[in-house]
């Protein structure tokens, strides 16, 4: 088994809230609680989670993101020089053909980026401390890239950043003193969520950002570096991964397009171990970029949606693991659902119990097709 991931099945990483954790966030909300209350719900729930996944066989276990509203602004908030603006309003489009309008928030550039306290070590250790022998508790955090593609150079005022390679390096440091802080707690499995490779692979997003003053293939290549940088101090077992997203909420995307834009820098300029693609649907693509994954490194193949209900037949994930195989060798593969069943706290249109099936199929396909 070359691939450094704990198991050839696995997960993007956050799972439907429980009820009683959306009633104790809209007490939190009206101020009926404090937050200690809210965060002894959280812990309830998560160390129930924590026991479901590792009895439905997962290897990689996480929190599921219950502390969090947004996967991005919770973390990116707790940056000096960071504050939320008004949200970038895209039309999110689902199966039913209809676009659901929706505003995700916009982080703004206010002064310096810098680190000032640990953001997820708590929420880590508490983590850490459910898991079991012979799993590994992974954290999700929203990738270095989220400061700075939904406004580019606008959003980073000139007189605080007079040199964007300034920002970037700002930037990196902050995300590097928060690896820092989890590896030295013990952490070896992180993985950064991406949306803007993902964009960056959509032709009206290329546009949208050249119009914002970006060269979508300079952007990719910074990407890289940016993120590179943000791990260049983890130690060398520590498990790195990046997962692209092309929006998640509730059950609704925000791009298309197969990852060919991006796919030959992206694979060979990211020093990362494994790249969690969604591939749930024709909007993904062809296997055809796989073909610029180098050696060493690892692709979880998205192929189960967490977008809808109706559960995937095992020979049809089969089938298109057979596929990506004829480009790229089969012991570089894993799978996994396409995204994670709740990057908000409003969730996709799923039931817990078709979540449940969803990972308990990744699961056993992995079994069958690898051992």
């Amino acid at each position: 088994m070359t691939t450094k991931l704990p198991s050839r099945a696995d997960h993007v990483g956050s799972f439907l809230r429980p009820r009683e954790i959306l009633e104790a966030r809209d007490h939190r909300a009206a101020d009926n609680i404090s937050y200690s209350d809210l965060r002894t719900v959280e812990d309830t729930a998560i160390a129930e989670l924590v026991q479901w996944q590792q009895d439905l066989g997962l290897k990689a276990v996480t929190d599921g993101e219950f502390r969090r509203f947004f996967f991005h602004t919770d973390f990116l908030l707790q940056l000096a020089g960071v504050e939320e603006r008004g949200g970038l309003k895209k039309a999110f489009k689902n199966d039913s053909g209809k676009d659901v309008s929706f505003a995700p928030p916009v982080m703004g550039i206010t002064g310096k980026i810098t680190h000032v306290k640990p953001i997820q070590l708590a929420d880590y250790q508490f983590l850490a401390s459910k898991v079991g022998d012979g799993c590994v508790a992974k954290v999700t955090i929203p990738s270095p890239t989220m400061l700075h593609f939904r406004t580019g150079r606008a959003g980073i005022p000139v007189d605080v950043y007079p040199e964007m390679e300034d920002f970037y390096a700002d930037v990196a440091a902050a995300y590097r003193a928060e690896v820092d802080s989890l590896t030295a707690a013990g952490c070896r499995y992180i993985q950064m969520d991406d949306t803007n490779l993902a964009y960056l692979c959509d032709d009206e997003q290329r546009a949208d950002a050249a119009k914002r003053g970006m060269d979508p293939d300079v952007t990719t290549r910074a990407y890289a570096k940016l993120i590179n940088d943000s791990f260049a101090s983890a130690p060398a077992d520590l498990i790195k991964a990046v997962h692209l997203c092309r929006g998640n909420f509730r059950s609704c995307w925000a791009s298309e397009g197969g990852y060919e834009p991006v796919a030959e820098i992206m694979f060979n300029e990211l020093a990362i171990d494994a790249f969690f693609l969604e591939y749930d649907d024709p909007r993904s693509g062809d296997f055809a970029p796989l073909r610029f994954l180098p050696k060493g490194k690892t692709v979880v193949l998205g192929l189960v949606t967490t977008k809808l209900g109706e559960l995937e037949t095992k020979d049809d994930v089969k089938r298109r693991i057979d596929e990506a195989a004829k480009f790229v060798d089969l012991d570089q593969l894993a799978l996994s659902p396409q995204c994670g069943f709740a990057s908000t706290v409003h969730g996709n249109d799923i039931s817990t119990a078709q979540q449940a099936e969803k990972i308990r199929l990744c699961i056993e396909v992995a079994e069958e097709v690898w051992g």
